[in-house]
């Protein structure tokens, strides 16, 4: 079986989610930096990475410091304000 297409940011587990607010208020990081903020595992961060990427939600770019780590930022093409995954629930 293949790998489940995620196409919203609403779709995506709790720990992307989590990342995707480091990344929102606290700006671009490193891998290593996101783990250190967000306090999750290194595997669960890499997934999470994975899972935003292939939502458009976040960009990749080579870390200047270090090149072979790299950055990560929100897409800042997109108005993210606008994005609403609270929707009510049925009474």
């Amino acid at each position: 079986m293949g790998k489940q297409t995620l196409t919203s940011l609403c779709e995506l587990p709790p720990s992307a989610k989590l990342v995707f607010k480091v990344l929102e208020y606290s700006g671009a990081h490193t891998q290593k930096e996101i783990v250190q903020r967000s306090r999750l595992s290194a595997r669960t961060v890499r997934s999470a990475l994975e899972n935003l990427t292939e939502v458009g939600a976040v960009r990749e770019e080579v870390y200047i410091p270090d090149a072979r780590q790299r950055l990560y930022r929100l897409d800042d093409t997109r108005d993210w304000e606008q994005v609403n995954c609270l929707e009510e629930a049925p009474v």
